[in-house]
């Protein structure tokens, strides 16, 4: 497929900030993606950025051991031509949020003290496609239940937390506060600490298939918390206040996520996610995987972001996640980490930004901009 006009080709010396990155973690980033796509190609997106175009880069990455701050700044250079992706929609500008893996205390069977379940995929969940879905299923469900009588759509959030999975045995670690085990959902993965004192990893394994519904939204909608001042911290400030009401908003959000459990081989990395990597804190990131195609750089200029190493954020990031939240071509999503800190970081990340999608050269050659 050609290659977008969406991406308007730029020089190095245009992007804000690019000598003074360190792009070396980048670079292990990417160098990452370069070995898993000798397993499996990532899908090629509808803005026309092909896999198989990043395959002169990927083989110097599998032959490279990691670079500094110039050698991995030469290697990208090299390799890619920076392109300011237009946002579309007329804004004038992308979007950042930030997304963690949460810790949080956990038992493997339920208590007094631990109520409230996390769940693994059950067997009557299917995913669903042009192929399968029957007539009249909404076409935004990718997963479905499957019955005696045909498939139809999977029980909503509401539902499942109301009892529409009790008996089936599929609840597999417990928590302590609702709220955690929602915003384990949202970020979708975690780390949970046991009893015992060890260190569980649950992770995305499929989710009922509804559309998602930001509880700061639907605060903001009930006049509850106003928009600018909605973050992570602040909705939980407001639930810690509202504890009655809880259900009420969060079964608003159809809805619901299965996990897996996972090994936390290398405390340091994230959890393997959509690109089926480790995600590196502050250099993955998750973009709209129906426009982008996983592996590919992006430099992101934020100037009002600071959240992240206290002054203007302008960083390369690496394409490894999505979300069902994270829409549009200059539209992204930054792994700040694991733990409380990585949590703060994340929660208040909202900021303008613009993106510069690094686009391998031979995508660009002979193109007129």
């Amino acid at each position: 497929m050609p290659l977008s006009s969406a991406f308007r080709p730029v020089s190095f010396t245009d992007l804000p900030g690019w000598l003074e990155d360190d792009c070396g973690p980048a670079f292990e980033a990417f160098r990452r993606s370069a070995f898993r796509v000798l397993d499996k190609s990532y899908r090629t997106g509808s803005l026309g950025i092909d896999c198989a175009a990043f395959e002169p880069a990927y083989a110097e990455a599998r032959i490279s051991d990691s670079l500094d701050k110039a050698a991995a700044r030469a290697f990208f250079e090299r390799h890619f031509t920076p392109c300011l992706v237009e946002p579309g929609n007329s804004a004038e500008r992308g979007f950042v949020t930030g997304f963690y893996e949460p810790e949080a205390a956990a038992s493997p069977i339920r208590t007094d003290r631990f109520r409230f379940p996390l769940y693994a995929r059950p067997d009557d969940l299917v995913d669903i496609d042009d192929a399968n879905r029957p007539d009249g299923l909404d076409p935004y469900l990718a997963f479905a239940r499957q019955t005696a009588d045909g498939i139809v759509e999977y029980h909503d959030r509401g539902e499942i937390e109301r009892g529409a999975l009790a008996g089936r045995g599929l609840e597999f670690a417990w928590l302590e506060d609702p709220v955690d085990v929602f915003f384990i959902h949202v970020q979708g993965a975690a780390r949970l600490r046991m009893p015992d004192g060890q260190m569980r990893r649950v992770t995305y394994a499929a989710k009922s298939g509804q559309r998602f519904s930001g509880p700061g939204r639907i605060l903001a909608d009930l006049g509850e918390i106003p928009l600018a001042a909605v973050t992570m911290q602040s909705i939980r400030a407001w639930f810690r206040a509202h504890p009655e009401r809880v259900d009420e908003i969060l079964w608003q959000n159809r809805s619901f996520i299965f996990f897996r459990e996972a090994p936390v081989d290398d405390p340091s990395l994230g959890p393997v996610a959509a690109a089926k990597v480790p995600l590196i804190p502050g250099r993955s990131m998750a973009v709209d995987r129906l426009l982008h195609t996983f592996g590919t750089p992006f430099f992101i200029v934020a100037p009002d972001l600071t959240a992240f190493e206290g002054r203007p954020f302008r960083r390369l990031m690496i394409a490894q996640d999505t979300g069902s939240a994270i829409v549009g071509g200059a539209r992204g999503d930054l792994f700040a980490g694991s733990g409380d800190a990585a949590g703060e970081i994340a929660g208040v990340v909202k900021s303008a930004a613009d993106f510069y999608a690094f686009v391998p050269n031979a995508l660009l050659a002979g193109r007129t901009s």
